[in-house]
């Protein structure tokens, strides 16, 4: 399989989860760096997700399970079973009534999360499905993998909105920009594409690395977008134009996680090692 060299990774997406949560204030009781909780299970966590009011956390595992924890306690609150793979992505509508799953088994599975119960499965892909992420009105689902694809689908259904074929190799990422009209997927054929989220229109494609394109991640402002990749660089372009602003290479390994901060000034990428650094 193509993508199961990158197992080794799922650590980097996880770290940068816990540098978001320790942004947060903490509580008054609390010294700052405290563990709240500690879940370790069965199999591998290969991603986590915050629901949208920081309430809940998702765990997609490597045993095909999800599981959805209080944040404060840690009290398991449901598991969700179904998937015959490991669960590598995870999205939560914007209302966090629902939640998406993505799957090895070449599956995206929708729940409802005040039941546990499946509501939709989506089919569309021939093989492993790494990425999915829901629109911001949380109307449309895209999803992507290792068929090389990215596709759109109506999230309450699962009716196939259209298929974006332009990328020649597994599509490892994908993010809506902040206004919801475009998508951009970062692609093993080392390039990061962008084009219309309705149309499936492409606009342009980012040839600055030289090696498989790991995570993207757009700007606050939606203005730029960061990509990090295994050719140990992260690079931020101009999200219309595709212009490079600037290559980061204070990383000597595989960058296999970023975010930006909410201010959009510092940008948090994650390798060997884990570097905060200016970026505007």
């Amino acid at each position: 399989m193509r993508t199961r060299t990158a197992a080794g990774l799922f650590a980097c997406g996880w770290l940068v989860l816990l540098l978001a949560a320790c942004s947060a204030p903490p509580a008054s009781a609390l010294r700052l760096g405290s563990t709240l909780w500690t879940y370790q299970g069965a199999s591998s966590v290969f991603t986590a997700a915050w629901s949208p009011g920081g309430k809940y956390l998702a765990l997609g595992e490597a045993d095909g399970t999800v599981q959805v924890r209080d944040v404060v306690t840690g009290t398991l609150t449901f598991s969700l079973y179904g998937h015959t793979g490991a669960v590598w992505a995870l999205a939560w509508s914007p209302d966090g009534r629902r939640i998406a799953s993505a799957s090895w088994d070449a599956t995206v599975r929708v729940w409802d999360t005040a039941t546990g119960h499946l509501l939709l499965t989506y089919r569309g892909h021939t093989g492993e499905v790494l990425a999915v992420a829901r629109s911001n009105d949380g109307t449309l689902l895209a999803s992507a993998g290792s068929d090389d694809t990215v596709q759109v689908w109506n999230a309450m259904n699962g009716e196939p909105r259209f298929a974006y074929r332009g990328q020649r190799g597994t599509v490892a990422a994908l993010a809506w920009s902040p206004d919801g009209t475009r998508l951009a997927s970062a692609s093993f054929d080392h390039t990061v594409q962008v084009w219309d989220a309705l149309t499936g229109e492409h606009a342009f494609t980012y040839r600055g690395h030289t090696s498989y394109v790991w995570t993207l991640a757009w700007s606050p402002d939606g203005t730029r977008i960061a990509s990090a990749s295994w050719d140990t660089t992260v690079q931020v372009w101009e999200a219309t134009t595709g212009r490079q602003v600037f290559t980061y290479r204070g990383h000597s390994s595989i960058v296999g996680a970023l975010a930006w901060s909410p201010n959009g000034e510092r940008i948090v990428s994650v390798a060997d090692d884990v570097r905060v650094w200016q970026a505007s």
